[in-house]
C-alpha cells in the first residue's frame, strides 16, 4: 500500500458562539477536554480532502466516506490527513498533537446507489423544542429539518471556513458535500433542546450534485438509542433531499446527545 500526499490544514472551530457549548472553551473543559472542540462535521469535510483530490467531480456525484473521530482537534492545531491506497478504496486518518483524532475509509462506487425517496417520509422540525432527556429521539421516530438553502456567498464562506481550496466546486457549480453533515446535526439541533453534546461518527454515500441555490432538508428515522459507558447514544439514518425530490446523500450520523457529565447531573 501506498500514500497519497498528506494534505495539512489549520483546523478552525466554526462553532464557538453556536448552542452546543462543547464547543465553547470553558465548558468543554468541564468535560475533560482541553478547549472547544472543532465540529466533527468540520473534521470530515477535512476527509474530504484527499478523494476529492483524486476523483473530482465523480466523488461529489457517487462517492462514499466514512469517519469515526476518537480524539478532539483544537481550534487553530494543524490537521494531518493522510490517505493511504487499498485495493478499492483510501483508508483515511486524521493526526494532530501527535495523536490519532478520526479515522475512516473512502471510495468511488462504479455506480450510484439506488435510494427510494418514498421510503423517507418528509417531516418537518418539531414545532416546540423540549430540553433533552433518556427519552427524547425514541427509536423508530422520524424527525427532519427546516429547508436551507446556500447561495453563492454562503457557500465561499463555508469554503473559507473548512479551509478548502479545490476548484471542483465552482468549476461544477456543486455544493461542498460536508454542507450534508451541517444538516444532519441539525437534525439533532432543531428536535430538542440540547445541552454540550458530541458528534462521533458518519457514514455517507452521496447520490447526486446538489447545486447553490438548493433547498435542501433531511428525512432521518432514529435508528438506535443507547447508554454506553454512562454517555447516551443516539443513531440516525437520512436522506438529505434537494428541492423535495432529489437525494443527494444517504447518511448514518451518530452523537453523544448526553455526555457522560451532563448525564449523571
Amino acid at each position: 500500500m501506498s500514500s497519497v500526499q498528506p494534505y495539512r490544514v489549520e483546523a478552525y472551530n466554526t462553532a464557538k458562539q453556536s448552542e452546543n457549548k462543547i464547543h465553547d472553551d470553558a465548558v468543554a473543559r468541564q468535560y475533560g477536554f482541553s478547549g472547544g472542540l472543532v465540529p466533527g462535521v468540520e473534521v470530515l469535510a477535512y476527509m474530504m480532502h484527499p478523494p476529492i483530490a483524486r476523483w473530482g467531480r465523480a466523488f461529489l456525484e457517487r462517492g462514499r466516506i466514512e469517519g469515526r473521530f476518537v480524539k478532539p482537534v483544537y481550534d487553530g492545531e494543524i490537521a494531518e490527513v493522510v490517505g493511504t491506497d487499498g485495493p478499492q478504496e483510501l483508508a483515511l486518518r486524521v493526526d494532530s498533537r501527535g495523536s490519532l483524532c478520526a479515522s475512516g475509509r473512502t471510495s468511488l462506487p462504479e455506480r450510484g446507489a439506488a435510494v427510494a425517496l418514498g421510503d423517507y417520509p418528509e417531516t418537518p422540525p418539531v414545532a416546540e423544542r423540549h430540553p433533552v432527556d433518556g427519552n427524547s429521539y425514541q427509536l423508530d421516530t422520524w424527525l427532519g429539518t427546516a429547508p436551507r438553502s446556500w447561495d453563492d456567498a454562503a457557500l465561499a464562506e463555508y469554503l473559507v471556513e473548512v479551509r478548502a481550496t479545490d476548484p471542483v466546486y465552482r468549476a461544477a457549480g456543486a455544493l461542498h458535500p460536508g454542507i450534508f453533515q451541517r444538516i444532519m446535526n441539525q437534525v439533532l439541533v432543531q428536535n430538542a433542546i440540547l445541552g454540550p453534546w458530541i458528534h462521533v461518527g458518519s457514514a455517507m454515500q452521496l447520490l447526486a450534485l446538489a447545486h447553490p441555490g438548493d433547498q435542501l432538508a433531511a428525512r432521518a428515522r432514529v435508528t438506535a438509542n443507547y447508554e454506553k459507558k454512562g454517555h447516551r447514544f443516539v443513531e440516525l439514518d437520512a436522506l438529505v433531499v434537494a428541492n423535495g425530490r432529489t437525494p443527494v446523500a444517504h447518511c448514518h450520523h451518530i452523537a453523544i446527545y448526553q455526555p457522560r457529565v451532563q448525564a449523571a447531573a
